[in-house]
This record gives C-alpha cells, structure tokens and sequence, in this order.
C-alpha cells in the first residue's frame, strides 16, 4: 500500500511529520480516514483525536481544531493547537475538564458558556489521547514479559 504524507502545523511548530499508511481525523462532520489516493479534501476540524499509522505503530494527537487539507501529495493539518499524546499533562487536563464543567453548571452568560463547551471538548479530547496513549504503552510492556 502506498505511504501519504501528513504534515501537523500550529502556528508555532510543526508537530508531526512523517509518511504513514493512513490518517484519521475528527472533522465537524465526524471522523474520516484518509488513506493514499483519497479525493481532495478540505475539512474543518473540531477538537478531537487525530491517530496517525503506519503499519502496527500508531502516533496519537489531541487536536484543538484547524482545517485539514487532503491533496494527492499528502494531507496538511493547520491546527490551532496539537499535542501529541505523551506530552499532554493529564493533571492540568483533568483540572481543566472541572473548570469548563462548573461553568457548564453555573447560570453563565451565552458567551461564556460556549467558551466553557469548547475547552469542555478540548480537554475530553486531550485525555482521550493520554488514556490509548497510555493503554498502548502497557501493552506494549505486557508483550515484552510473555
């Protein structure tokens, strides 16, 4: 199966870059994977995960929205922020999901309580990809003991 190329850019870093098997991406209209060849795509992205594979290996991104960008050279994902899974700090994440919940709960005014849903949605994404990142990782220390 032939390898696309996929580019993670925020507008500080690239964060990922690399050729793999297929991509999947948690767009507005729900997840899509992106294998070589797919049709040309624009896509607006919402806060979710992004897995990244490449034969068994799988690389996963908590990303906070953007636009993904499908050509028949690769797929570019401008993201307005993109951590890959092993740097997310679950502490500050979980502390972030109670805050944004409290708002939630709260009489807040319309504005804050949409910005309270989306960094709700930011932080259920950040550690959606901790908890595989982290079940991956026993995993792979199970095998190494059988």
């Amino acid at each position: 199966m032939p390898l696309i190329h996929v580019d993670v850019v925020t507008a500080e870093k690239t964060v990922y870059s690399a050729d793999v098997d297929a991509v999947t991406l948690t767009t507005v209209d729900g997840q899509v994977s992106v294998l070589s060849g797919h049709v040309p795509l624009v896509t607006l992205l919402q806060a979710g995960e992004m897995v990244a594979r490449l034969g068994e290996n799988e690389t996963y991104l908590a990303v906070s929205g953007g636009f993904a960008q499908v050509t028949r050279d690769g797929i570019v994902v401008l993201a307005d922020t993109c951590e890959r899974a092993e740097e997310i700090d679950v502490r500050r994440a979980e502390e972030a999901e109670r805050r944004a919940q409290e708002l939630l709960r709260a009489d807040a005014p319309e504005a804050v309580a949409a910005a309270a849903e989306a960094a709700l949605r930011r932080s259920v994404a950040r550690l959606r990809v901790a908890d595989k990142h982290r079940l991956r990782m026993r995993r792979r220390v199970g095998q190494m003991y059988q």
